[in-house]
């Protein structure tokens, strides 16, 4: 994992145009989420109310989840119950081949790609058509999304229309963004019309009322839900919220956390299947939800913190590290410092630990998170537990990036620096050593001197530092 992520870095760093692009990009995203939010004190108001809605779901997961499912029953909704991928992605597979569904057609969801579950239908048979349009482009261009809320923010408008060209050689180039959108748009149109199962994600999941709530612009999310016969929805179980009088808060903090808007265009409340007498509107609602470590996670109390995350990305848009890197050198489902928390917490210390070292923890995303995840001190937690071997907590690899080498100098460096003698002795050494300096670490003399110190000035500094009283 190290290997390859110092790779993909290497890679990303050197590609300069999506690093343009990225940058343009999101530029844009915090400028018009500062713009959102005027009112410095409104703004902690209201994050203060989504931490505490957040909080509250989690620490009574089990009961919410219980009344979800009750009330979803009532309402008519099939809910299905996935603790692996693998399972959520049979219940999926098991619907469609029961309504001898050949393609489904998916609006945005990232637990979707969390499930891998384009990739099981396709080996099945089963056509999958993202029709989301960021979605739609990374899906032509056989990538995993860049970004939580853009999936394709990393390429522009030329990139995408010689990739529209390549994928639909029949159609006419073009660079203008109307025309290309217009084109995607009659391309999904076909596809809406034939489709007998549409699938999304879900943004929050009321348990008072068994309501799937769904935010987006475009539209297809809507006719992903009301078009087809058999709606899918699937959401990992921290998305539950208690009441319904919680969702304005939310849904406030998280359009203008992502995109810097009041709302988004279309707000989607899906209470029911088609009932008798209705004009539209599935037949069938089916919810499935995803555990795949989520029950693990939400039982330290620390830890439980990352379970708050409503996916606005606005974590991303304020990372350096992000935004010089971008989403694929993560090489996660969930990129920048919210993955960096989530990833290894799911997949575990020894498949994605190095992740945790992908920040600087300048605290940008601690800043910025609208429910007040502690991002930072989570990642030193996470960074601690890749180091102890004798924790006992339950996050997956613990100990797993213990490096016997590492582990002797620090005891090599506490030995030294327990005895001022010791010390003293080092420190004349290395002053008078100065120009032996390791390959890996020269880069940082290129803007600084290092330290010449006479024995006096070490021995000065060492008072300083407290490792001497005399």
């Amino acid at each position: 994992m190290a290997a390859e992520w110092r790779t993909r870095v290497a890679d990303a760093l050197a590609n300069q145009r999506t690093r343009a692009n990225i940058g343009r990009a999101l530029d844009g995203l915090v400028a018009k989420r500062r713009a959102a939010f005027p009112d410095r004190d409104e703004l902690e108001r209201l994050r203060d109310q989504g931490q505490a809605i957040r909080t509250q779901a989690l620490a009574c997961l089990p009961d919410l989840l219980a009344a979800l499912e009750r009330n979803c029953t009532a309402n008519g909704i099939r809910v299905h119950w996935a603790e692996t991928c693998d399972q959520a992605n049979r219940r999926i597979s098991d619907i469609l081949h029961r309504h001898e569904a050949r393609m489904l057609i998916k609006g945005k969801s990232m637990v979707s790609e969390e499930l891998g579950l384009n990739a099981f239908l396709e080996a099945q048979g089963i056509e999958v058509v993202e029709t989301d349009l960021g979605e739609l482009i990374v899906q032509l261009a056989e990538e995993r999304p860049f970004h939580i809320l853009a999936p394709a923010i990393h390429k522009d408008r030329r990139q995408i229309a010689e990739l529209f060209k390549a994928r639909f050689p029949e159609l006419p180039y073009s660079e203008d963004a109307e025309a290309l959108t217009a084109t995607a748009r009659r391309l999904l149109r076909e596809k809406f019309r034939g489709a007998v199962a549409g699938l999304t994600g879900v943004n929050f999941a009321v348990a008072e009322t068994g309501t799937l709530a769904l935010v987006e612009n475009e539209g297809n999310g809507r006719m992903c839900t009301t078009v087809p016969k058999v709606h899918i929805a699937v959401t990992g179980i921290e998305k539950v919220i208690a009441r319904l009088d919680q969702l304005p808060t939310l849904l406030t903090l998280l359009t203008r956390s992502a995109t810097g808007q009041p709302i988004t265009t279309y707000v989607n409340l899906v209470g029911a299947p088609r009932r008798t007498g209705e004009l539209d509107g599935p037949q069938e609602v089916h919810l499935i939800l995803l555990d795949n470590g989520r029950s693990r996670i939400c039982a330290d109390p620390e830890l439980r913190t990352t379970l708050r995350c409503i996916r606005c990305g606005a974590c991303l848009n304020h990372c350096p590290v992000y935004v010089r890197l971008g989403g694929h050198a993560y090489g996660t489902v969930y990129p920048g410092p919210i993955g960096g928390i989530l990833e290894p917490q799911l997949q575990g210390l020894a498949a994605a630990g190095s992740l945790v070292d992908a920040s600087s923890l300048c605290g940008a995303c601690d800043e910025i998170c609208p429910v007040r995840i502690p991002i930072p001190r989570l990642l030193n937690r996470l960074r601690a537990e890749g180091v102890g071997a004798g924790s006992d907590s339950q996050v997956p690899g613990r100990g797993s990036r213990r490096d016997p080498r590492q582990t002797a100098i620090w005891r090599l460096w506490a030995w030294l620096h327990a005895d001022p003698g010791r010390y003293r002795l080092l420190s004349s050494l290395l002053s008078r050593t100065g120009t032996l300096i390791p390959r890996l670490i020269r880069p940082w003399t290129k803007s600084r001197r290092p330290p010449r110190l006479a024995p006096k000035g070490l021995h000065r500094l060492a008072r300083e530092a407290g490792f001497t009283d005399d």
